[in-house]
């Protein structure tokens, strides 16, 4: 026999199944912004982009202005095309701390420079 409160905990989390259902799912589409900075680290024309997925230059120009949204067949592609740009190309900031640090260690060794107000120059070299 179930107690009265396990009786409104399996309510609550039904009613929490019930509203996962109704929510709309996220279907991959970044903001319009990022839109054209994938196409662009991708060196895709608009019109390149255009021709792959049978529509206009100037669809693909609205949807990268936030001006309309692509409907389907073609959102399921565009979808999947800026996926793998992103992949390909993550944005600047989401290298995490650690990575630069390591990039920062493992890189080559680079000219001492003095830190700023510490009164010393860098040496200049013949090439200067």
């Amino acid at each position: 026999m179930t107690s009265v409160s396990e009786e409104q905990g399996n309510a609550l989390f039904d009613a929490v199944d019930a509203l996962l259902e109704e929510a709309s799912p996220v279907d991959g589409l970044p903001e319009p912004a990022e839109r054209k900075r994938l196409r662009e680290a991708g060196s895709l024309s608009q019109e390149r982009v255009a021709h792959t997925l049978g529509v206009r230059r100037e669809a693909v120009s609205a949807w990268e202005a936030g001006r309309s949204e692509p409907r389907p067949p073609q959102r399921a592609a565009y979808i999947r095309l800026l996926t793998g740009l992103a992949a390909k190309f993550p944005p600047p900031q989401s290298i995490a701390p650690q990575q630069s640090v390591l990039r920062a260690i493992t890189a080559p060794a680079a000219a001492p420079q003095s830190a700023p107000g510490s009164g010393h120059k860098p040496q200049r070299t013949a090439s200067d």
